[in-house]
């Protein structure tokens, strides 16, 4: 483990530091699945926003 020692003799350690590696660009099929998944977010916020809007303007109804 890396440490450097300070005045008076302190040990400083440190985090061993992570393999660094340059990310690849998605794929075609990750790209078509990135906008599949968004599409079904739109959707689900959508019925989300459909129902509460319902279920407001009928607070007062018997």
């Amino acid at each position: 483990m890396p440490y450097t020692t300070e005045e008076g003799g302190r040990l400083n350690n440190f985090a061993a530091e992570p393999k660094v590696y340059e990310a690849e660009p998605p794929s075609a099929s990750q790209k078509r699945n990135y906008i599949i998944f968004g599409a079904a977010a739109v959707l689900l916020l959508a019925g989300v926003f459909t129902v509460a809007v319902y279920a407001s303007s009928n607070v007062g109804v018997s």
